[in-house]
């Protein structure tokens, strides 16, 4: 019943947010099929971009990679911390962070949300489904690869935040780095949140989408900048499959807000990252 609402809740938001356009031309089995077939290109396009990437797309990375490293440096007493609150967090709230970032639940809601705009006929709400589905494909096959090529050990395996045991994936108490669960969340979250100009609607959803990364942090299943890069990653995945849509479909949302921007801010005594988009 849990999973029914939220995904509910999901495709209200978008009903509510986005005119419905019903397609009268195409069947439903084509508009299938060239749904698919962009999921499938713009998996590989999330892929190839870093081929075409330029000085301000460079400059992104180095933002990301540095903040990373920064949160690194905190890692160890931010796990300690959050894993001694484990038993003060709701129950509920534990729960939906665990099943909300697991690949079964993820497709579960993306798929259901495809299949509603496929049969309403309703191709913004295909289109999201399509952006949901090869986000969440995409940097879930990238998490999996970097899990076992870094090997890094997690928290409640009693190891410190540096043992690293690379290119070994027999053993899941080295698939610390990056979080999938975050990556599946906020690659949902984004997805979604990016339809919408209301500050508030945003807000709450990429609240509900941070859920999962931060679960895992009092889980001790993750450190805090497995998380961070996960997010991160999330957002880098969706921006890109999102842009290439833009060939593959009339409907557009937002126009004018897709753009991806970070700016360091310095002042005496902190650093902050802003990123727009």
């Amino acid at each position: 019943m849990k999973h029914l609402i939220i995904f509910f809740l999901l495709v209200s938001f978008y009903t509510q947010g986005q005119s419905v356009i019903n397609d009268s031309i195409d069947t439903r089995w084509e508009m299938f099929t060239y749904d698919m077939g962009s999921v499938f290109r713009g998996i590989g396009h999330s892929y190839t971009r870093p081929l075409h990437w330029q000085g301000k797309d460079w400059a992104n990375l180095g933002y990301t990679m540095g903040g990373t490293a920064i949160i690194y440096l905190v890692d160890t007493p931010v796990s300690d911390y959050l894993r001694d609150i484990k038993q003060d967090v709701p129950e509920v709230i534990r729960d939906y962070g665990f099943e909300y970032g697991s690949p079964s639940y993820n497709y579960m809601v993306t798929g259901g949300v495809y299949l509603t705009g496929l049969a309403i006929k309703n191709e913004k709400l295909r289109r999201t489904g399509v952006l949901l589905i090869a986000s969440a494909s995409s940097a879930g096959l990238l998490q999996q690869i970097l899990k076992s090529a870094v090997g890094r050990a997690r928290p409640l395996s009693g190891k410190s935040k540096d043992t690293f045991n690379p290119f070994w994936a027999g053993d899941k108490k080295y698939h610390s780095f990056p979080s999938g669960h975050a990556i599946l969340a906020m690659t949902n979250a984004h997805a979604i949140a990016k339809q919408f100009s209301n500050i508030w609607v945003k807000t709450g959803i990429y609240t509900l989408g941070s859920i999962p990364g931060i679960s895992r942090l009092w889980e001790g299943k993750h450190w805090l900048s497995d998380v961070a890069l996960g997010m991160a990653i999330s957002i880098f995945t969706v921006e890109s499959i999102d842009r290439y849509l833009d060939s593959r479909y009339d409907q557009k949302y937002n126009a004018q807000n897709k753009k991806l921007a970070w700016n360091l801010n310095f002042a005496p005594g902190q650093v902050g990252v802003q990123i727009q988009f």
